[in-house]
């Protein structure tokens, strides 16, 4: 099962999970249980993979509907229902908590006391089911059933030909139990409380529900998709400690070592895993490997752990959320100064290019969610900016999902952008490594800056809408905008006025510190205005489009230059002098006005969509 967005994204993780299952998918080691009869009844091929997380979000791959019964992996949901039924003194004093190394159906009794050694081992697990309260059999299997119903956020039951199947075989377990009535840690006859553990191992589940069962743990021991909790907060980490010291059995050790997650095995094939805080891990495949566990689920969860750094045992990035804001480019634009037609565009298109502001530390849980707001959003846009400014600090993990990210949205015929990645070179440098091999490798961009970044994504969507961006063409006199609202007259009178001057693309046309003496009306091709930041880096401010002008605001008051202006390609000025500007006050009066009427609404305009800037990024 592969979700995505119709006409949108599919997420990354969901293409990392579909590659993973069919990297496995063929993977042939092991065989099927076969000691319990109806066991051997499962399809060697079925193989399932699905990821829950600790808000409810599913992942899945594969045979993820496919139901099997839950066999040992419902030891540590009755542990800890036992714990909640009895208390914890109670259950400690009849089950132990300490690692056997030994097989699940290993007979370990602490000598003297007879206690089983934990509760995953099966004379565990059988001492724990005793402990579920209720005063009939029937009550005590609703209470069961219920239970772990509420792990699972359905109702459940039991599969009863595996059940009678469990039943009729189930002759170890019965000597177990007797052995556990012997010592009295079974106090009553032992025939109900194996009656039940049969059913208990024989309920019917999916991959889906597994993924949830460990997300509900994740998440504290309340199930984030019903909003309703399981088990109490106190007791989780108490069956979180026996599923990582005890719950892969004879292979816990190296469990922890390369995987470093609590988890729980089941002999048709089930594997749960939990990152606390984060999600939980489903995996089924009947295939066995000699202790038990299933080949291809042990597989899969050492490539989720290596892949992602998700190692229990390791510091992680803080959990915050790692989106500081979202805004898409009608409510920001980049120092770009576009012509009026360019802006009245990109008002009614702005919304097709989102831009996400992230912060903190970037992991795998924290960037999931940037991943499914995107995944979320991208049916609706034609490019993406993500934004590092904030971010102090990338896990290196994070390429994976950042390389899917980037041939997703390539693939999807959209662009993606990363900005302020100055403090990031290793994983930008991992990123080029990984996505310049792709088909979609000219349709992402790394910039140094937001400013950029945002000029990029507006010439996409103007060269989407198919407009001119680059006017090579001279703009008439009465076009520009320093003449908006002048009769034809008038601007005949101005034009004698003006001198024209022309610049190659680079060369410098306003030097910073000069004396403004000039009115620069640009009537082809684009300049750059910038400044030098103290650390001799040059810093854009704007770049102005053939129709508009600058050097005003130096020029109105005769005091210097603030900035450099370069030209970015060929370009050709008509040049207003200071001395013919204030011989206008005399000669054409009018004329004056309407120049500085017209200058001011520029500026004004300038200073609001600085404004509108400072707002949407700081907020």
């Amino acid at each position: 099962m592969s979700a995505a967005n119709d006409g949108g994204l599919v997420s990354p993780i969901q293409s990392y999970l579909d590659r993973l299952h069919a990297k496995y998918a063929d993977l042939n080691d092991g065989a099927v249980a076969t000691y319990i009869p109806e066991l051997a009844k499962a399809d060697p091929s079925w193989f399932g993979i699905c990821i829950a997380t600790a808000d409810g979000h599913l992942y899945e791959a594969g045979d993820t509907r496919q139901p099997f019964t839950i066999q040992s992996i419902s030891k540590p949901f009755v542990y800890g229902l036992g714990i909640e039924d009895r208390g914890r003194d109670a259950v400690l004093r009849k089950i132990g908590v300490e690692p056997t190394g030994d097989a699940f159906n290993s007979i370990s009794l602490a000598p003297g006391t007879g206690c089983p050694l934990n509760p995953m081992i099966n004379a565990g697990a059988i001492a724990a089911t005793s402990l579920v309260a209720g005063d009939s059999a029937p009550d005590k299997l609703y209470r069961l059933l219920a239970v772990l119903g509420l792990y699972a956020g359905r109702q459940l039951s039991v599969d009863h030909p595996v059940y009678v199947s469990e039943k009729a075989t189930g002759h170890r377990n019965r000597a177990i139990g007797h052995m556990l009535r012997n010592f009295e840690i079974l106090t009553e006859d032992p025939e109900p409380a194996l009656d039940l553990y049969f059913q208990q191992c024989s309920i019917s589940v999916d991959c889906r529900d597994l993924s949830l069962m460990g997300a509900t743990l994740a998440n504290g021991g309340v199930n984030p998709r019903t909003g309703e909790r399981a088990v109490r907060d106190d007791i989780v980490d108490k069956m979180l400690s026996v599923m990582t010291t005890c719950g892969m059995y004879d292979y816990a050790g190296e469990w922890v070592y390369w995987v470093g997650m609590p988890a729980k095995s089941g002999v048709a094939g089930g594997i749960v895993a939990v990152l606390p805080g984060q999600f939980g891990i489903g995996v089924f495949s009947p295939r066995l490997d000699a202790r038990g566990n299933s080949v291809r689920g042990v597989q899969v969860c050492k490539d989720l752990s290596h892949d992602f750094n998700l190692h229990s045992l390791r510091v992680p990035p803080t959990l915050h959320s790692a989106i500081r804001g979202q805004f898409d480019l009608t409510e920001i634009s980049s120092k770009h100064q576009r012509s009026d037609t360019e802006r009245r565009r990109l008002d009614k298109v702005g919304k097709r290019a989102l831009v996400f502001a992230l912060q903190g530390e970037l992991g795998f849980a924290s960037l999931e969610g940037v991943v499914r707001r995107l995944v979320a959003a991208s049916e609706n846009i034609d490019c993406a900016i993500l934004d590092w400014r904030r971010v102090v600090l990338i896990d290196p993990s994070c390429t994976t999902l950042l390389v899917e990210i980037a041939h997703n949205m390539g693939a999807a015929g959209k662009r993606l952008a990363f900005s302020s990645t100055g403090g990031h070179t290793k994983i930008i440098r991992l990123l080029q490594e990984q996505i310049l091999t792709s088909h979609f490798a000219k349709l992402w961009r790394v910039f140094p800056d937001i400013d950029h970044a945002i000029e990029w994504c507006e010439d996409v969507l103007l060269d989407k809408a198919a407009m001119v961006l680059t006017v090579e063409k001279d703009v008439a006199l009465a076009e520009h905008q320093i003449c908006t609202g002048m009769s034809p007259d008038r601007v005949a009178q101005l034009a004698p006025l003006l001198q024209p001057e022309e610049f190659v693309r680079g060369e410098l046309i306003v030097r910073r510190g000069e004396v403004a003496d000039k009115l620069y009306l640009l009537m082809r091709g684009a300049v750059s205005v910038a400044i030098a930041l103290p650390n001799g880096e040059q810093r854009r401010l704007s770049t102005i489009e053939a129709g508009m002008s600058f050097g005003e605001l130096a020029f109105v008051d005769g005091s210097v230059r603030t900035a450099d202006v370069r030209a970015q390609r060929a370009t050709r000025c008509c040049v207003l002098t200071r001395d013919a500007f204030l011989h206008l006050g005399t000669s054409h009066p009018d004329i004056k006005v309407a120049l500085l009427e017209n200058l001011f609404r520029n500026a004004a305009r300038m200073v609001g969509r600085l404004n509108q800037e400072v707002t949407t990024l700081h907020e």
